[in-house]
């Protein structure tokens, strides 16, 4: 009996201690398999968390394509693409957490409402931008491309062709055609439930245990940097921000996000940098809880 007793209680140490599994989302211009990006966070999560399971979703075949997927690839069918993946990989059936960079932030949220079958604990996004940008003054690494894009996105960014083929118009909001950004955005407006409420959409988002938003309070690369804490501008024009509390997406609680917050399960983190800058100390004491 003595003996039974032993292994029963190293079984259920066994289980108590195997860590959450985390699937991560890389931002724009990068990809699952940088060493210096997605990888260094891996390893900075691993050495803090031994044993974790960490898939990071990659877009395609090989590491180009999922690089170029990040700017021409419709979200619709990325969400799709990494709905499959995740629903593939049995180390992720019993549940897992998860963490996306600049739009990788908004895109795993689109797999917690609109992906069925899984269950996802915490949602991170880091400098995510869940009500969209108005404007596009730089990319990673200054890419030449990004000159073309920003052009794009302020002449025709509604354009039914834009929309089908370049990925950052699909969470281009203008503050100031609020009308037309919900007509024609093939994405957003959707996802955050903008024309229609999709009860779907809302209990899953609400099933999350924590939805913990990062904002870069010096980011240059997000216009408004509000959109990262689910804040935008004031509709009608692109001057004053208003927070995600003086919304009327959290006043009318079309997606629920009211109601995680009095139930504390929406967490606002920032910290002093630009876009995705951020020391691992800080990542560490910040994150790392979320992750555990």
């Amino acid at each position: 009996m003595k003996v039974l007793a032993i292994l029963s209680l190293l079984v259920c140490s066994c289980y108590a201690t195997t860590p959450t599994p985390l699937v991560i989302w890389h931002g724009m211009g990068d990809s699952c398999c940088n060493p210096l990006s997605m990888g260094s966070i891996i390893r900075l999560v691993e050495g803090q968390i031994p044993g974790i399971y960490t898939l990071s979703l990659k877009i395609g075949d090989t590491t180009t394509q999922d690089i170029m997927n990040g700017f021409l690839k419709p979200i619709p069918e990325q969400i799709t693409m990494a709905c499959e993946q995740i629903k593939a990989d049995p180390n992720l059936a019993n549940g897992f957490n998860a963490m996306g960079f600049s739009q990788g932030g908004q895109f795993l949220r689109a797999v917690a409402q609109q992906c069925d079958g899984i269950k996802m604990h915490n949602l991170i996004s880091v400098g995510g931008q869940h009500q969209g940008v108005f404007g596009f003054p730089k990319c990673p690494n200054d890419l030449t491309f990004c000159d073309t894009l920003r052009d794009m996105l302020n002449k025709y960014a509604y354009n039914p062709t834009i929309q089908d083929h370049l990925v950052q118009a699909e969470y281009w909001h203008d503050p100031q055609h609020e009308d037309v950004y919900k007509s024609s955005n093939i994405f957003l407006p959707d996802l955050n439930n903008d024309v229609t409420v999709n009860e779907v959409y809302k209990q899953r988002l609400m099933s999350l245990n924590k939805f913990v938003m990062v904002k870069f309070t010096s980011d240059t690369m997000v216009q408004p940097i509000a959109s990262e804490w689910f804040g935008f501008y004031a509709p009608g024009q692109a001057e004053t921000v208003q927070s995600l509390q003086e919304s009327d997406l959290y006043k009318n609680d079309q997606l629920g996000l009211k109601a995680m917050d009095q139930n504390g399960q929406l967490v606002f983190l920032a910290t002093d940098g630009d876009h995705l800058q951020f020391t691992n100390e800080w990542f560490i004491t910040n994150i790392i809880p979320y992750l555990q």
